[in-house]
């Protein structure tokens, strides 16, 4: 895998530079690129202008003959950041209108649950996980483009990094196995819902008790131990899932 460590369509990435990085990704067809992005729209203005995979296969060795030039690239994996709900709402819908051989979304760092299956979407709901569209009073149910492939999870970290509840995270990954979707579970960041044997705990949420809810005697204990020693076990095990995709 090469994934992207900065955002490939910010406004001020010119859009012949974005032709020529795809132009490369196809040539590599060994190698998996992911494309990670928080501006979508740009994304899909790009990767679905009708002259777009003509443009990027001229740059190859193989060119462009009477074989049509295959769209999208199989080996690009195109993604969206969407930390809390709101950008979840903006941003996933408009990454499923856009074509790629996998569409995955990074909840990272997340500050807060989020619901795949009811995203608010042009006075709709979508559920991101089915690939469908529910009317708000739930009286028509359809199919629009696509679906999520794949879920990414991790916290924040850095020094001032806020605590992700193990229960937004258990949510997430209960939602993909339902619609066994993959999911990957990358780290906790900072903030640990355990205190790590032999490291010494730097900080407590909240005199010790994290609340996402309106009784803040009802929580858990975060401990802030750092990513290293937080680690990125839940329930007992690592998540590495990853989309199957047939070549």
């Amino acid at each position: 895998f090469v994934c992207s460590m900065a955002d490939l369509f910010h406004d001020d990435v010119p859009t012949k530079f974005i032709i020529d990085c795809l132009s490369i990704m196809a040539e590599a067809y060994q190698h998996t690129f992911m494309i990670l992005t928080k501006r979508p729209e740009r994304m899909r203005a790009i990767m679905s202008h009708e002259t777009i995979a003509n443009d990027v296969w001229l740059q190859t060795s193989r060119g462009v003959n009477a074989e049509p030039s295959p769209w999208p690239l199989p080996n690009v994996w195109l993604g969206v950041t969407a930390e809390n709900q709101e950008q979840a709402n903006k941003r996933i819908p408009v990454l499923l209108q856009i074509p790629a051989a996998v569409r995955f979304v990074s909840v990272e760092p997340m500050l807060g649950p989020v619901d795949l299956r009811n995203l608010k979407y042009d006075g709709d709901i979508l559920d991101a996980m089915a690939g469908e569209y529910l009317s708000t009073d739930g009286s028509e149910a359809y199919v629009p483009w696509n679906k999520l492939d794949w879920v990414i999870c991790g916290g924040e970290s850095g020094p001032r990094a806020r605590p992700m509840h193990p229960d937004w995270v258990r949510s997430l990954r209960d939602q993909c196995q339902a619609a066994e979707t993959s999911f990957y579970f990358k780290q906790w960041g900072e903030w640990s819902p355990t205190p790590a044997k032999d490291v010494p705990v730097r900080g407590c949420l909240d005199g010790g008790r994290f609340h996402s809810g309106s009784n803040p005697s009802v929580g858990l204990a975060m401990y802030r131990v750092g990513k290293k020693a937080a680690g990125r076990i839940l329930d007992g095990r690592t998540w590495d899932e990853f989309p199957e995709v047939s070549t």
